[in-house]
């Protein structure tokens, strides 16, 4: 790709009238023209990572500009190479078929596909490239946080790429923003760049694959059991709010339902009810602490929620057959 650039000899200090975003004759601004500044600085980084079960390789990642009616030879590439225009107008010539190009245009040359590319004699063409290996990796089995999920996608988008056809489309899923917010972050250089980086490449995958995908082609993420899920927040809300008063209204709040409806969550999850739940957490937590420690018991009941220290007593006897004194004695805590 090197050989078609424009402005291969030129410095970096060149003026900056002759660089491709400069108004002329009050032509709209070109917010790619900063990828000219340092066009090879993501070229240099070696970008590599795994997806699913597929190690992706950045081999370029950069700005091409070509001048008016230039010519790249055929040739091929054993790699994916993804080409996006920004702008200008060209052609592509893909096996015995010659396609025009023109400014929002996406093409992908996959392995071993011969193509040689045209500038417009006029109107000369900019060109967004992607070259990237993709290179299957042995399968891991980890089901948990998400990554049976992205090994699912990340499998289909590489299907998608490796059947797509070697036909020019329009980029409508607007994949080339994501070239400028690569650069950007490469500017920045801000705390998780290496991230930033690899979700930008990921982008420019998914959203090239999407072009020829059909409707049916996307994937579901498997949708909760809301009872349950509900019922887990509920508890865990419990869990951080046990050492204060809680209402069965205000947990409902935090959950999203009402009340009634959150009382029944917990007879059919849990198999208890909201208020035996809340005891149950709070005398477990009372308990350890009688084991624990020393302190008074009407300050471990303060302590986790019994407003009225005396209410502990009926509720521990109630539930444990001794008081709380009984308790530590019985465990051999004096």
């Amino acid at each position: 790709m090197e050989r078609g650039k424009l402005g291969e000899s030129r410095g970096e200090g060149a003026d900056r009238r002759s660089e491709p975003g400069s108004r002329k004759n009050g032509s709209a601004p070109f917010p790619y023209a900063r990828m000219e500044r340092k066009r090879f600085a993501l070229d240099r980084l070696d970008l590599r990572f795994r997806w699913g079960n597929y190690g992706i390789r950045v081999l370029r990642c950069h700005l091409a500009s070509f001048e008016r009616g230039h010519v790249i030879a055929a040739h091929k590439h054993s790699e994916y190479e993804f080409h996006f225009i920004p702008r200008g107008k060209g052609a592509v010539i893909i096996g015995d078929h010659r396609f025009e190009l023109q400014e929002g245009a996406f093409y992908l040359t996959g392995p071993d596909v011969v193509h040689e590319q045209i500038s417009d004699p006029e109107d000369p063409m900019f060109e967004l490239c992607l070259h990237c290996e993709i290179i299957p990796l042995e399968a891991e089995d980890s089901r948990e946080w998400g990554d049976e999920l992205e090994a699912q996608e990340a499998e289909e988008c590489i299907r998608l790429i490796r059947t797509m056809p070697a036909v020019p489309a329009l980029d409508r899923y607007h994949a080339m923003q994501c070239f400028l917010d690569a650069y950007r972050a490469w500017e920045e250089q801000s705390v998780g760049f290496y991230t930033t980086m690899k979700q930008t490449v990921l982008q420019i995958l998914l959203r090239a694959a999407r072009v020829h995908a059909s409707p049916e082609a996307a994937g579901n993420i498997p949708e909760r059991d809301m009872k349950d899920h509900r019922f887990r927040l509920a508890t865990q809300y419990i869990e951080d709010n046990g050492a204060r008063p809680l209402t069965l209204e205000e947990v409902a709040e935090r959950v999203q339902v009402s009340p009634r409806q959150l009382q029944r969550i917990f007879r059919s999850e849990g198999e208890t009810t909201f208020s035996d739940w809340v005891e149950h957490i709070r005398l477990q937590r009372i308990c350890s602490e009688l084991l624990e420690s020393d302190r008074p018991i009407e300050e471990i009941a303060l302590d986790h929620g019994y407003a009225n220290p005396n209410y502990l007593y009926p509720v521990f006897k109630h539930k444990f057959g001794m008081t709380p004194s009984a308790y530590r004695r019985l465990h051999g805590v004096r």
